[in-house]
């Protein structure tokens, strides 16, 4: 196999599809280790952002980059997918979001797999690193690549799997701005479609992972992914649920899950919120729902989670009714102050965020809202949502305006004592007020 031997001497160039939260970050280490780096792209922006030195992910610094694209140039990006044939491994990394009925949306997939297999050529590893149901790969890519003509023999002969080029599932792991693992340090699940497929694979992320696990195929490697997320979906619905149980009870769920927490077996601690963001457990679960229904299977354990979870942002805004109306207030024509619009603390992805969901909430009710996020100065617009607001600043006289704060997002950045002092009301949906001590009879938990 001469893939094998590209990737033992590092003359192989990898090719990374779509320079998001994963590919990116994949793209760099693979340029840390001396390897020459395609990526490809169709957002000019990023194109122009990266090839300049900067950086459009907050985690990511700008001097890494620089590093790579201006200084080393051993990491180069293009919106010119008919460059394809240079790169001797493809790794794609597109999203895989759903559509408005919540079934999966495989567009980017397709249109990637379209793509590649007009320029596929002999010898090249493919590997999908999109989280998506159990079959993908073998499904939707494998025959449009088996399909493909040998380009470079100028025949119409076709691509043989295993032989004439390698097919490969190794689903991300990223998780961003975790302080204590990279995209390096955790172990990387690899499958392929034949043995060849499977050591080539697992030869090229060898060079950058701390360690692969090989699985039998890309089924069991797409499963893996979907497990994980729909054992955190579960998992979390449990605490979101319960969390509404113990309020009615007059119990602190935070308080609870501590103290269970200090049990040294058994028992691994989840937390609820204001709903679930991201794009893996919001979304991945729905993808093996969507697929069982193939074989008959209902997945109703799955489903319920993914109920509870959805309905938390309603939740939220029920609380915030509810405190308001102790207060004599309404929250028709209340102002509204969402802190936080990033799906979780000191980061800037925005992915699935239920914040965002929470300012569409709050305005049908008639209050008028604004948001702060130190990360995010103006919201972006999404697939769903378009809300032309930027962020305000957050002051003493700022908060005193409003009659109701409610912290989705509970960044490390906040001052909590400032905004514990002068917010008439505040909702507190991640404890983050309660973890640090601060107890006013202004701060209700939700």
């Amino acid at each position: 196999m001469e893939i094998l031997n590209k990737i033992a001497d590092k003359s192989i160039v990898v090719g990374i599809i779509g320079l998001g939260y994963v590919g990116l970050p994949l793209g760099l280490e693979f340029a840390s280790k001396n390897f020459k780096v395609i990526g490809f792209d169709l957002d000019e922006f990023k194109i122009k952002t990266l090839t300049a030195g900067k950086s459009y992910i907050k985690h990511i610094s700008a001097d890494r980059i620089k590093k790579f694209f201006v200084d080393k140039k051993n990491f180069s990006v293009t919106s010119d997918f008919s460059r394809l044939p240079e790169v001797d491994a493809i790794i794609i990394c597109v999203p895989t979001p759903l559509n408005e009925h919540r079934e999966p949306d495989m567009s980017f997939i397709e249109n990637t797999a379209f793509m590649i297999q007009r320029f596929l050529r002999k010898g090249q590893l493919v590997s999908l690193e999109s989280t998506t149901y159990p079959g993908t790969t073998d499904e939707i890519l494998l025959p449009l690549f088996e399909s493909a003509p040998k380009l470079q023999s100028g025949n119409s002969a076709k691509l043989k799997v295993g032989k004439d080029f390698y097919l490969a599932f190794s689903p991300e792991r990223e998780d961003p701005n975790n302080a204590n693992y990279n995209t390096s340090t955790i172990p990387k699940v690899v499958g392929g479609v034949t043995p060849n497929c499977l050591k080539a694979a697992q030869a090229l992320y060898n060079q950058i992972i701390v360690k692969t696990v090989p699985v039998s195929s890309t089924r069991a490697a797409e499963a893996t992914k979907i497990l994980e997320n729909v054992y955190r979906s579960v998992n979390i619905a449990l605490m979101n649920e319960l969390k509404m149980v113990f309020d009615r009870m007059g119990i602190d769920v935070w308080e609870v899950i501590e103290a269970a927490s200090t049990k040294p077996f058994g028992f691994h601690p989840f937390f609820p919120g204001p709903g679930l963001g991201g794009h893996c457990i919001p979304i991945d679960p729905f993808y093996l729902t969507w697929k069982a229904r193939e074989f008959e299977i209902n997945t109703k354990f799955i489903e319920l989670a993914g109920e509870i979870n959805t309905y938390q942002p309603f939740y939220v805004v029920e609380r915030s009714m509810e405190a308001l109306n102790d207060h004599k207030r309404a929250l028709n024509g209340a102002k509204v102050l969402i802190l936080g619009a990033s799906y979780k603390k000191d980061i800037d992805d925005m992915r699935e965020t239920p914040s965002l969901k929470l300012i569409e909430l709050f305005r049908e009710k008639g209050a008028e809202v604004d948001y702060n996020d130190p990360y995010i100065s103006k919201l972006p617009k999404t697939r769903k949502y378009h809300f032309d607001i930027s962020s305000v600043e957050l002051t003493k006289e700022c908060i005193k305006k409003y009659d109701l704060v409610v912290l989705s997002t509970d960044h490390t950045d906040y001052n909590y004592k400032l905004i514990a002092d002068n917010a008439n009301l505040i909702i507190d949906t991640r404890n983050a007020f309660g973890k640090r001590g601060f107890s006013q009879g202004n701060i209700v938990k939700a």
